[in-house]
């Protein structure tokens, strides 16, 4: 049993000296043995899973042309116009609401323009695209806390269809 923390303390994350377990091409693979693991009551607190050969991907969604960067703009600046609208709508009475959040609105949506209009013009055309990234990993390795490891492999044993690990 962990001994309690302070109040606001968070509890590292990290095994004190983790021991491989297993490496597996899918995160599921990993997943299911953990939870294997924990459905034959082993102390799944020490045990993590890791993401190791880390890669960015990058997907391209689209062209960036000056009217998607103003529209873009637009968007963002007219929801922002938007809520600062309904802000200032708080302070005042019947019509003067209404013109707050318009106001607001299109001042928010004129500002939109105006920066992702500047905004794409400062890249000088050396990023005419859209994307969206993540980092993914290519390998999933289970590890498990070092005076824990020879009973965890052998609850192991006993799992069926183990999934196969990568030589």
């Amino acid at each position: 049993m962990a001994a309690p923390t302070p109040r606001g303390v968070r509890p590292s994350i990290a095994l004190e000296f983790p021991q491989s377990l297993g490496v597996f091409d899918k995160y599921e693979d990993a997943q299911r043995t953990v939870d294997y693991l924990s459905d034959q009551q082993f102390a799944v607190q020490n045990v993590m899973i890791v993401g190791t050969d880390l890669r960015q991907v990058e997907r391209i969604t689209g062209r960036l042309t000056y009217a998607r960067a103003a529209m873009a703009g637009a968007a963002s600046g007219a929801w922002f116009g938007l809520l600062i609208g309904i802000l200032l709508s708080l302070f005042s009475t019947g019509s003067d609401a209404w013109s707050a959040i318009l106001t607001g609105l299109l001042i928010g949506l004129a500002f939109g323009i105006a920066f992702g209009l500047a905004g794409y013009a400062a890249t000088g055309g050396r990023r005419d695209f859209t994307s969206v990234s993540q980092v993914v990993a290519t390998r999933y390795e289970v590890l498990v806390e070092h005076k824990l490891l020879l009973e965890a492999q052998q609850v192991l044993q006993g799992m069926p269809n183990r999934p196969q690990q990568p030589l």
